[in-house]
């Protein structure tokens, strides 16, 4: 008999490129328990943007199927993730003048308003507005401002903005599915939830999650976010290169790149050789493993030198003390953390999902990531941040709505 939805139950919906992964979670007193997964071969999507939504919510319908029936709850809300080549982000800054010395909630929230107070398109949306640090009268570095004195407030913020269009997409894929979404998060923001400790967080990394689709980049410093990213290449580049290469088709291709693929040629014995399925129903070829390897390894190249432009881009490349923390189901291709040591010239890991229970051998692979890592941060948003920054999502409220809200407030006060 299925349980009746809690409200400590929580949902991630990882919408990827290659694949929907729906991750139902338990929230305790020690931290989060995996109950139920459910992932479907994603086919909607190109480069982590919808690009045909009745294929979008076919495959989520089914992969909430799959996780409804290992979970055996109903799900109606999910954190859902974004990413794509239309996600931009800048740091801003906002000052207020506090009201009543000791600074409030209040406070806050109008310095965190100020700092997002900034010109975007008319097509764009903010999505999330992370506060860095508060300054309170010139005293840098606070992390929690409530409950201290001061006239001036000031706070550093990373802005993440992207498409209208591409998040309401999501949200209409979600609602078609009968799935209301709780809240869209950056795909770069959760990864980093699961597999990031504080103390690299706070030495500064740089976390790369390589999907399907996209390569998401997010940059911490002193235990903030600097700087993220997305880059359209990812995994599905890899697969393509090995098709024309071989001439293969594209499924044959995607099990040749998890079966035997190697992203550095020289990690390859001479003598090895593979199998490979000819195109229209000709006889299969026997090929040198490492003819495979040099297809790959060039595209690897490609992705982790793009990486490290939009790195020495952002302008933090040198508070990076940690090096480079890679994720993400591409990074399960043999020799990729030593390929990314050898073209970062920094420490590289390979990263799984952490800091959770129940079903956690069911997730413990970096294609979870992003999966796990919205189930996190959907736990922190329903705890509180205890001490770590709640992660702002925009406004819905229009000008409107705001002059109505404080109209009603006089006329309480008033009468």
């Amino acid at each position: 008999m299925a349980r009746t939805p809690k409200k400590d139950f929580i949902v991630g919906l990882d919408i990827g490129t290659t694949k929907i992964c729906a991750i139902v979670g338990e929230v305790t007193e020690s931290g989060v328990d995996i109950v139920g997964i459910g992932s479907h071969p994603s086919t909607g999507l190109r480069k982590g943007v919808v690009i045909n939504i009745e294929s979008t919510v076919e495959s989520i319908r089914k992969a909430i199927d799959e996780a409804e029936l290992m979970a055996g709850c109903k799900i109606t809300s999910v954190y859902a993730g974004i990413a794509g080549g239309h996600i931009k982000s800048f740091n801003s800054h906002g000052i207020v003048a506090v009201r009543n010395k000791e600074i409030t909630q209040e406070d806050v929230n109008r310095v965190l308003d100020a700092a997002r107070a900034v010109a975007i398109p008319m097509d764009r949306e903010v999505l999330h507005v992370v506060p860095q640090e508060y300054i309170i009268d010139d005293q840098d570095g606070i992390k929690e401002p409530i409950g201290m004195n001061g006239v001036r407030l000031e706070s550093k913020v990373h802005i993440v903005t992207g498409a209208i269009s591409s998040a309401q997409n999501i949200v209409k894929s979600c609602n078609k599915a009968g799935l209301n979404v709780a809240e869209i998060v950056l795909e770069p923001i959760a990864s980093a939830e699961a597999v990031l400790t504080q103390d690299e967080r706070e030495l500064g990394v740089v976390l790369v999650d390589i999907g399907g689709g996209t390569s998401d980049i997010a940059l911490f410093s002193q235990g903030s976010l600097v700087h993220t990213g997305v880059l359209a290449v990812g995994g599905n580049h890899i697969t393509n290169d090995i098709a024309v290469g071989l001439r293969t088709p594209q499924n044959e291709a995607e099990k040749l790149k998890v079966r035997y693929g190697c992203a550095m040629s020289s990690l390859v014995k001479s003598e090895d050789t593979i199998e490979v399925q000819s195109v229209g129903g000709r006889k299969p070829r026997t090929v040198p493993r490492k003819l495979l390897a040099e297809i790959i390894e060039p595209r690897v190249e490609e992705i982790f030198s793009l990486v490290q432009r939009e790195v020495q881009k952002s302008g933090y490349q040198e508070l990076m003390a940690s090096g480079i923390v890679i994720t993400g189901g591409s990074t399960i291709l043999e020799g990729m953390p030593e390929l990314a040591e050898f073209i970062f010239d920094m420490p590289v890991k390979r990263a799984l999902p952490m800091g959770v229970g129940g079903l956690k051998d069911v997730v413990n692979s970096p294609k979870y990531s992003t999966g796990v890592g919205l189930l996190k941060y959907a736990m922190r948003k329903q705890m509180g941040s205890k001490g770590k920054f709640p992660i702002r999502m925009s406004s819905t409220i229009n000008a409107y709505e705001k002059v109505r809200a404080s109209m009603s407030g006089w006329i309480k006060d008033l009468f």
